[in-house]
């Protein structure tokens, strides 16, 4: 904390504070100023400076680069994919992520390894870090980027096999889903031993925000996500230190910058509990990708205050990656415009508000650390319960998330979303997105041998669609 008496103002008591409230509140009680987050958390409004911060290992301080900038490709076009790859790598990124869908609707039209070499034509693994988002085609889109990256063992490669996840959203897993998590991981190993620099698994609690959950949720998703494919990779024969090592938490970062911070702060913690009882490495690898579920369709433009905002949040909160979307993704695919300015709201909060110069800058804050140790607690608690349900798959299968998610969904109070339920405007602007025409392609079939698994489906939602939809 910092020495009061250096000052030249003289601290301000909580009974002077109270006062000055008090005469804004008149003769509502100051208890009136309370709330609790959609998990029941409460937020007090007023904090006293905290002794100590959280206990957990912070990002990793470096100056020349204070996060990895990364990007995600989903044009259904290779060839599109590719110069979107390549221009934004020259303009500042570090890293892409390409998201893969043979059909073309979702992703990018690719079903072998020369499609995946045509998206990935310049690019240069051993200096841009290449990711996967492939679904249940993770393990074969896995070796698909192997055969791109020619055994370099220099190659910075992220697998981000997360069948869990697909499997949370669809509500169904082509094959038993437990059969996915060993085909993951006995690739991964196999892949591990090739590319030592490589992350195997994404473990994402993204499915639960996104399906409008809380954050503590997400946090015990993403925890019990890790531990399932922690064990998968020591059952394929992985120790376990080196199994937590290859595994990326995956967040979502939100335009509630404080929320957002508190929850990665808290996802640290949670993650340094466990991986330490693991007897693995306490230091947490997160990438945060910007919300879906904050993004407006009507008045996109206001996407942009959100976004920013978000990689702020994510920023400060110590996020090693941050994935910034665009201000037409519900709408569609983003033009060059819509990236570029993605793309360059990181470089503004890194090159020029320089939020990244700092290890952990809310460290010490009353608000923050008492929000980042209730979600931690909360976390862990839900973690616990997961755990004893037989883990995250039987959790599932047994709806024990989806109720948890439908209960914060309920007790969400009405938005105040600007250019939706809030200063709405009084005529569109219009907004240019690129709509392609998908060229499906052939590939090879996700399904595995023996029944589908099925669960309660956490379907991804905006919280202005609902208001978008009555107007």
């Amino acid at each position: 904390m910092a020495d009061a008496s250096l000052s030249p103002f003289p601290p301000a008591s909580d009974d002077a504070w109270r006062a000055l409230v008090a005469k804004t509140l008149g003769e509502a009680p100051f208890s009136s100023l309370e709330k609790t987050t959609v998990e029941g958390l409460p937020v007090e409004p007023l904090y006293r400076g905290a002794e100590t911060p959280a206990a957990f290992v912070p990002r990793p301080f470096d100056a020349d680069r204070a996060w990895d900038l990364r990007v995600l490709t989903a044009h259904p076009d290779p060839y599109a994919a590719n110069a979107e790859i390549l221009r934004d790598l020259e303009g500042g990124a570090a890293s892409a992520i390409v998201r893969l869908d043979p059909s073309g609707q979702g992703g990018v039209a690719v079903g072998s390894a020369d499609g995946l070499g045509r998206v990935l034509q310049g690019v240069v693994p051993e200096f841009a870090t290449v990711a996967l988002d492939a679904g249940f085609l993770g393990a074969k889109a896995a070796d698909w980027l192997s055969t791109v990256a020619k055994a370099s063992p220099g190659a910075r490669l992220g697998f981000h096999l997360d069948p869990l996840s697909v499997f949370a959203e669809a509500g169904a897993s082509p094959g038993p889903i437990e059969s996915h998590l060993v085909s993951a991981a006995t690739v991964g190993v196999r892949l591990a031993e090739t590319y030592p620099q490589a992350q195997l698994f994404l473990a994402s609690g993204r499915v639960v925000h996104e399906a409008g959950g809380g954050e503590a949720g997400e946090i015990a998703f993403a925890a019990a996500a890790a531990l399932a494919y922690a064990k998968s990779l020591v059952r394929a024969g992985a120790p376990m230190a080196e199994a937590f090592g290859r595994i990326t938490l995956g967040l979502a970062a939100d335009a509630d910058y404080f929320t957002t911070l508190a929850k990665l702060r808290a996802a640290r913690a949670v993650w340094a509990r466990l991986a330490s009882a693991c007897g693995a490495d306490p230091l947490a690898r997160i990438e945060a990708r910007t919300s879906r579920r904050m993004l407006a369709a009507q008045d996109a433009w206001t996407n942009m205050i959100r976004l920013t905002a978000a990689g702020f949040g994510a920023a400060v909160g110590g996020a090693d990656a941050v994935v910034l979307g665009q201000f037409t993704d519900a709408i569609g695919l983003p033009t060059a415009f819509a990236r570029r300015q993605s793309r360059n709201t990181q470089l503004v909060l890194m090159e020029e508000a320089h939020v990244g110069r700092v290890a952990d800058p809310a460290a010490g804050s009353g608000y923050v650390e008492a929000l980042t140790d209730e979600i931690a607690r909360a976390a862990w608690t839900e973690f616990q319960a997961i755990e004893a349900a037989g883990g995250l798959i039987a959790a599932l299968a047994a709806g024990h998330i989806a109720r948890q998610v439908e209960a914060a969904l309920a007790a969400r109070p009405e938005p105040k979303i600007v250019g939706v339920t809030a200063f709405p405007p009084e005529k569109q602007t219009p907004v240019e997105v690129e709509r392609p025409t998908p060229a499906p392609v052939d590939a090879p079939s996700p399904r595995l041998p023996g029944p589908d698994g099925a669960c309660p489906p956490l379907k991804p939602m905006r919280l202005a669609a609902a208001y978008e939809a009555a107007k």
